[in-house]
């Protein structure tokens, strides 16, 4: 199939989950409730950097100093699949919402990891263009300065270990498209990476920032973005996607969204079970009510993370609906049962997520819990002061709550769109 530019086709690529089939880190021995710890884990590890952040960004809110994910401590979700150059080279990046630069690694790199596949050689490659310091998205990117050779370097910083320190530059990303063909998008800003640390993590090839600042690819491409997650438990779902620009799904409820810090904010209103509206008492609130209402919608972290007070209504409803049936326990803070999340949860009513603008996210089952052991499941929403009361106020909404959503963000008008929809009916 012929190669397209940007405008004439969708944006689309592939998001592959850690533990598909099809992934690098796939290991065919691992159990369901193996890769499911992990992804517990991982996400206590996410909990604290967000929080590290946010506190970070409060105190230093005038600081150009850029916090973002730490590739090698990361357990990750997803991974975006793409290439880039002429002649192309595949590419897997993590997709990590709380970002805004993509970089990759390229060659020559005095200190990068062995990946799997060859570098992105700037050399090699008829579309790449370093940018030089007078360009004026060199002041944008993060720790930007300039080398002897007149061009913008970039060092993007992390909470904990070595920086990715490069080239800002211009290169063309390849998708590959549904019908076979590809999708080409020229001179799109990226940091060519030739020092990010000797991580023992070869499988990823850098990480794609979907933030909104202005050397992001969702800003170059329009600043809206979709993307739409299946069963993550499933390795065999091959649908999850990630669509950029114009072609990316915006419809369904939508709620406003705020960017602090870097990441995206949303106001949580209150909580449903069934047909009942939770009271949530914020009587004993540290700070005032609307910063407790406000959370992070993230894609690094599995689960979902909730103030106390917001927690606390939420498990004393699913306590008072369980506990009379199945035999309850707290495993690691976790509210857990004795049972079968398709078994013992048949019936169990939809819980949903009130967001301001009267956009609603409804949890089923599938969503709500996870299987814990073969014969131990356990709620998949847990309180972040479990980690300590500096998290007391502190909210994310992680992906498995995500599931069976198209979430879309149009950051032109600031909102974020969720529709339920099985993600199999928006690949072309």
């Amino acid at each position: 199939m012929a190669e397209s530019t940007a405008q004439s086709k969708r944006l689309v690529a592939k998001l592959i989950h850690r533990d598909s089939v099809v992934s690098p880190y796939y290991n065919s021995n691992d159990t369901v409730v193996e890769q499911l710890e992990r992804s517990m884990k991982a996400s206590a590890a996410r909990l604290a950097f967000l929080y590290a952040q946010t506190e970070r960004y409060i105190i230093d809110m005038n600081d150009h100093f850029q916090l973002s994910l730490l590739p090698s401590a990361s357990e990750p979700l997803f991974l975006v699949s793409f290439s880039m150059g002429h002649p192309p080279i595949p590419q897997l990046t993590i997709m990590d919402t709380g970002s805004s630069l993509l970089w990759v690694q390229c060659a020559p790199c005095k200190r990068c990891s062995q990946q799997n596949g060859p570098l992105l050689d700037p050399s090699k490659s008829s579309t790449y263009a370093s940018l030089s310091c007078n360009n004026p998205l060199c002041r944008h990117a993060p720790g930007g300065d300039c080398n002897w050779l007149n061009q913008c370097v970039y060092k993007q910083t992390y909470v904990d270990g070595l920086p990715s320190v490069g080239v800002l530059a211009t290169e063309q990303l390849v998708f590959q498209n549904s019908d076979g063909g590809t999708n080409a998008v020229p001179d799109v800003v990226f940091g060519c990476s030739h020092e990010n640390g000797n991580y023992k993590d070869r499988r990823f090839t850098g990480v794609f920032g979907l933030g909104n600042e202005i050397t992001s690819f969702v800003t170059q491409m329009g600043s809206k973005y979709s993307y739409c997650i299946g069963n993550i438990t499933d390795p065999n779902y091959r649908y999850n996607h990630l669509v950029l620009g114009d072609g990316a799904n915006i419809e369904g409820y939508s709620t406003p969204i705020e960017v602090i810090g870097g990441h995206y904010y949303i106001t949580l209103e209150g909580i449903s079970v069934g047909e009942k509206r939770l009271v949530i008492d914020y009587s004993n609130a540290f700070s005032w009510e609307e910063k407790r209402k406000r959370v992070i919608i993230d894609s690094g972290t599995a689960i979902t993370w909730l103030a106390e007070n917001v927690y606390r209504a939420l498990d004393n409803e699913v306590r008072s609906l369980l506990d009379a049936v199945l035999k309850p326990f707290r495993r690691e803070s976790f509210l857990c049962y004795k049972g079968s999340v398709s078994q013992d949860l048949f019936g169990f009513p939809m819980v949903t997520f009130h967001f301001s603008g009267e956009a609603d996210l409804v949890l089923d089952s599938e969503s709500l819990f996870y299987q814990a052991t073969a014969d131990v499941f356990c709620m998949a929403v847990r309180q972040a002061s479990a980690y300590g009361n500096n998290f007391k106020d502190f909210s994310v909404i992680g992906l498995m709550a995500q599931q069976y959503y198209n979430m879309a963000y149009d950051l032109s008008q600031y909102k974020l769109f969720f529709q339920r929809i099985d993600c199999e009916l928006l690949v072309d």
